[in-house]
């Protein structure tokens, strides 16, 4: 077990050694040089493939070609009794003209030499091994293999011309070498421009293709240095045309968010301006009145000054709550559970009958199991309420229904001029008649939120002259 470990551990360590060269090596490169490496290498892996398969290819077929050659006229030569002609002294001057070494085997023995070439010339020991002989024994009826002679390769055919006696001819190779060696030399050159053109192909298509990824980056860029979120223009219809539509939505969507910001921020320092300026005057009057030189208040108007200090900073506690639900993307508490709208319609009824007067509630309420946030609900459904009694007068009645879901608060009020509806749900909105009411003109936000962040949807109908009707709609929990 101890030397397994001493021998896996150098392998291990060269291994990773090895990646951790690659990723930094790839690292430290471009996208687009990335693309023209990795062009270059499956094309380069390619035309190697190619290339030798061709050449073993090219290779077995002249050999095949040649074999088949010289066996057809080793036939020939034995049908012509060239084997008898040879053994008798016959030199024909055909020899003369090729390439090729004749002998004549019998008994597994050369009688004697026939070529092209000065009769003084030796047969190659080297051309009549084992096979030849098997051949001239009667133990195989032809052979064929490659041999060399002074460097020069050749191809070797022997076949039976009689009993016990074979025909053996030898052919260079030299022509088809040279031939593999064209071809070899072609196929390189041929390999090396390809993986260049490749090379270039891969780099332009990668510096074209990745443009869009390059404005993208600049865009982004442009975002993080000046916070300008201008959209890019699109070209083009693929993927990367694709990513930079989905970029400009993103940026259009905080280009929006932004603005929603900005206007809150300008809504809500306009709406504190105005208790925060009457309270300031109460504190000063009150300042004034503790300095030995400062008028003195009677108990009354000591009462009432400390009564509208109250009011106002109620009025500042709920509009920096309203604010801060408003401005927050999540609710506080973000684990929804079980519970029944009605229950909730309940404890929001306890809250605002403290506060409503004489006002009177009519209720019908039907059990309604949703899932979702009961503070949240109840802060909606509140709000509510307490819009209805604020525009009911006194002595009025506050219908509250509920019924499969679908929460209804009609209050006996003035009623909604037809140009307000749509807007009662918008942040800060508030109709002509209510701007000398209390009020932020943020509940109605918060109840359109809080129904939204439920899968619901709050809607508002109304009458002139004959109250509106505010409907909180709210899927069910098996929904």
């Amino acid at each position: 077990m101890t030397g397994t470990g001493l021998l896996t551990h150098p392998i291990r360590s060269s291994r990773s050694g090895t990646l951790r060269f690659i990723r930094i090596f790839t690292s430290r490169m471009s996208l687009a040089v990335r693309v023209a490496v990795l062009t270059i290498l499956a094309v380069g892996a390619t035309l190697t493939t190619v290339g030798v398969a061709i050449y073993f290819v090219v290779e077995n077929e002249f050999e095949s070609s040649l074999d088949e050659s010289m066996i057809r006229r080793a036939q020939a030569g034995v049908d012509a009794n060239l084997g008898s002609l040879f053994a008798a002294g016959a030199e024909p001057d055909a020899l003369a003209l090729t390439d090729i070494k004749v002998n004549v085997l019998r008994a597994g023995e050369p009688i004697r030499l026939l070529t092209g070439e000065p009769s003084t010339s030796t047969f190659p020991a080297q051309f009549i091994g084992i096979d030849e002989r098997e051949v001239s024994l009667g133990v195989t009826t032809e052979s064929l293999r490659t041999a060399t002679d002074d460097g020069r390769p050749y191809r070797i055919v022997a076949v039976q011309s009689g009993p016990g006696e074979a025909l053996v001819m030898a052919q260079s190779m030299e022509s088809i070498e040279a031939a593999l060696d064209r071809l070899r030399i072609i196929l390189l050159l041929t390999g090396l421009v390809g993986v260049a053109i490749a090379g270039l192909s891969g780099w332009a298509v990668a510096s074209n293709g990745l443009r869009p990824v390059r404005r993208l980056t600049a865009a982004t860029e442009r975002v993080a240095l000046t916070n300008d979120l201008q959209p890019i223009a699109v070209t083009g219809g693929d993927e990367l045309a694709r990513l930079t539509i989905s970029f400009n939505q993103m940026l259009s969507t905080l280009a929006e968010s932004q603005r929603q910001q900005r206007q809150l921020v300008a809504d809500a320092g306009h709406e504190l301006r105005t208790p925060l300026t009457s309270l300031r005057t109460n504190i000063e009057l009150m300042g004034q009145t503790a300095s030995p030189s400062g008028r003195t208040l009677s108990d009354s108007e000591r009462a009432e000054i400390m009564g509208d200090v109250r009011a106002q900073l109620e009025e500042l506690t709920t509009l920096v709550g309203d604010l801060v639900e408003l401005a927050r993307d999540e609710p506080v508490n973000r684990a929804p559970e079980p519970l029944d709208l009605a229950e909730v319609v309940e404890a929001a009824l306890d809250r605002v009958r403290l506060r409503a007067g004489e006002t009177r509630f009519d209720v019908r309420l039907t059990p309604w199991m949703v899932v979702g946030e009961a503070q949240l609900l109840e802060r909606a459904v509140t709000n509510l309420l307490d819009n209805a009694v604020k525009w009911g007068p006194d002595g009025s009645t506050v219908t509250v229904r509920l019924a499969a879901g679908v929460l209804s608060i009609a209050d006996q009020g003035p009623g909604i001029a037809a140009d307000d509806l749509p807007h009662v749900f918008e942040r800060f909105y508030r109709a002509t008649e209510s701007r000398t009411m209390p009020g932020s003109g943020l509940g109605l936000s918060i109840v359109r939120r809080a129904a939204e962040r439920h899968g619901g949807t709050a809607e508002v109908t109304s009458i002139p002259g004959r109250g509106a009707t505010f409907i909180l709609r709210l899927p069910g929990a098996d929904s």
